[in-house]
């Protein structure tokens, strides 16, 4: 959510953000409409407790000089009624208010490229060069079924499309992995491991900015008036929601894995073979919380822990700058990481780090104290994966295939896989 002061103050410059997010300017004057009207009840409830503060002390006087007091009385009383129909006037306004602004996405900071759509992302950097094969590299979805580690149509069987299941080493290169990577992040890079539950009620989705806007996509429980997390940023960053952290606690970095669950697997006219837009997948995810003036130093350590990840693997990537067209609702700022998958062709994304500087933290709660004493200001907090599955798994298996149908293991997994190659048994 942004600051209402940004709305009262700098209007122009709302609009031209939101113009070139793609969103709505209008919702700018709605707001504005909500929030004069809100202050014109504001100063008439002030006004009349006012009187009623004075008809209050004048009654007692008025008592004491045994001068009739019950039109004072009646006064008081119909101010009082009066009051109370502000105030539920002032509660509809805020709610009209509020729910206009959780609607209003995050703005661009300044150097996003500005574009309409993902065309207009720009390439930051590249590393490592596109394997040459001298034999036709094979899909995922080849290379699983003859290796008998993927199972496509017994996951659908189970539970219809969008689900897949691992067997035998198929199933332990995924567990390896998570393993290896929250190994990595907690003893190289600092960070704090969490287990989290994988159910969450609507406050903790709203703080994140999954609702109201994204509603459609999340698995809900009715009953229980809880929803399947589409990703551990959600739980995590709520771990410090409605808090004012002090000064020493900060910076906060937090990795945790979970399995997300996302009802929207894939889009139109994308392909949807194999197991790259799923609607159940695991993932290892980084999550900081850290004063305003470190976010932009924080964001570049975000990025650089999940491609040191990517980079121990051998995995040729890419750093994609995202536009502000196509930057998620609730980022400032996005850089997605792509692996290049040479059997299906094409790059896919295993992370999108982003900084939401402070607009989680101000639907959230999530305050700080500068020092000890301070005025508590919102914190900025950013997260990304650190890395993604099954797109992770995708990009080994297709860029380390044999062509005897094999699949070498990257040498930095060996040890925890007891294997340097996977074969058919």
């Amino acid at each position: 959510m942004l600051d209402i002061r940004l709305f009262r103050e700098q209007p122009d410059f709302v609009r031209e953000k939101l113009r070139q997010r793609g969103s709505d300017p209008a919702f700018v004057d709605q707001i504005l409409a909500f929030d004069e009207k809100r202050r014109q009840l504001v100063q008439e409830g002030e006004a009349l407790k006012a009187k009623r503060n004075e008809i209050s002390r004048q009654i007692p006087l008025l008592a004491k000089e045994k001068k009739p007091i019950d039109a004072l009385k009646e006064e008081s009383r119909a101010i009082g009624e009066a009051i109370t129909g502000i105030d539920a006037k002032l509660a509809e306004v805020d709610a009209a208010r509020d729910e206009l602004m959780l609607q209003v996405p995050n703005l661009p900071m300044e150097g996003v490229p500005v574009g309409p759509d993902e065309a207009h992302n720009r390439v930051a950097r590249t590393w490592g060069e596109k394997r040459a094969f001298d034999f036709a590299p094979k899909a995922h979805w080849d290379l699983g079924a003859e290796l008998d580690i993927l199972d496509l149509p017994r996951g659908v069987k189970i539970s219809g499309s969008g689900f897949y299941t691992l067997k035998g080493i198929g199933a332990k290169l995924e567990r390896v992995l998570i393993q290896w990577m929250l190994d990595t992040h907690t003893a190289q890079n600092g960070y704090t491991e969490v287990s989290v539950p994988y159910l969450v009620g609507s406050k903790a989705l709203l703080g994140t900015s999954q609702l109201p806007k994204f509603a459609d996509q999340l698995y809900y429980a009715p009953e229980d008036q809880l929803y399947l997390v589409p990703t551990a940023e959600v739980p995590v960053t709520n771990l410090h929601a409605d808090e004012i952290l002090e000064p020493e606690q900060l910076p906060i970095s937090y990795c945790c894995h979970t399995p997300c669950f996302r009802r929207e697997a894939g889009a139109a006219g994308r392909e949807n073979r194999g197991i790259s837009r799923i609607h159940q997948f695991h993932k290892v995810e980084l999550v900081h919380i850290v004063r305003p003036e470190d976010s932009p130093a924080m964001h570049e350590k975000l990025v650089g822990h999940a491609t040191g990840l990517l980079e121990a693997l051998g995995l040729t990537y890419r750093v994609l700058e995202l536009c502000t067209g196509d930057m998620g609702f609730g980022a400032a700022r996005c850089l997605d990481l792509e692996v290049w998958a040479p059997g299906m062709n094409t790059w896919l994304e295993v992370s999108s780090c982003s900084n939401f500087e402070a607009f989680q933290s101000r639907r959230a709660g999530i305050k700080y104290r500068p020092a000890k004493g301070e005025k508590p200001q919102f914190a900025h907090t950013l997260n990304g994966s650190g890395l993604a599955l099954p797109r992770l798994m995708i990009a080994i298996l297709e860029n380390y295939q044999q062509a005897d149908g094999s699949i070498k293991v990257p040498e930095i997994l060996q040890g925890r896989m007891g294997t340097g190659s996977i074969t058919k048994n």
